[in-house]
């Protein structure tokens, strides 16, 4: 199976991967040595990334986005059969952003919902050097979760 890889090597940590006599289940066993407050605080973040890790290889994320704006309507197409987004008339500028989306992601228009998207498009939308209280226009992500937990 190919998956996500994470390295841990900069944290002063032990991983150990045992096996339960009983349950005969692996366990991943983290120990920390003589650890400051900052080493014992790094052991939940590092469970909780090694838990992600395996939650988006076996169950996959969904994220839900939605076009909010004020003045300037959003215009979003989506292109090459669900694969990548095309987005106009982005804080009124004529510049069209596409978004390629990466492999096994696709982008899926809701009906019930006007403009909202399946996507990762933050990075391209970022709307940068004014004060977001005021420009409350974007692309925003409304929901985020495992796909099994939905169906």
């Amino acid at each position: 199976m190919k998956g996500i890889s994470k390295n841990f090597k900069h944290l002063n940590l032990d991983f150990q991967l045992i096996t339960d006599e009983e349950t005969r289940k692996k366990k991943l066993k983290i120990d920390a040595w003589f650890g400051s407050r900052k080493t014992t605080a790094s052991i939940r973040t590092t469970l909780s990334h090694v838990n992600n890790l395996i939650n988006s290889v076996t169950k996959g994320y969904r994220y839900k986005m939605r076009f909010v704006y004020a003045h300037f309507p959003i215009n979003a197409s989506i292109t090459n059969n669900g694969t990548a987004i095309e987005i106009r008339n982005f804080l009124g500028e004529n510049k069209v952003r596409k978004v390629d989306m990466l492999e096994g992601v696709s982008i899926v228009r809701s009906e019930k919902t006007k403009d909202e998207s399946c996507a990762l498009i933050n990075q391209k939308c970022h709307v940068k050097n004014k004060d977001i209280r005021k420009f409350l226009d974007g692309i925003y992500v409304s929901e985020k979760g495992a796909i099994a937990s939905e169906e």
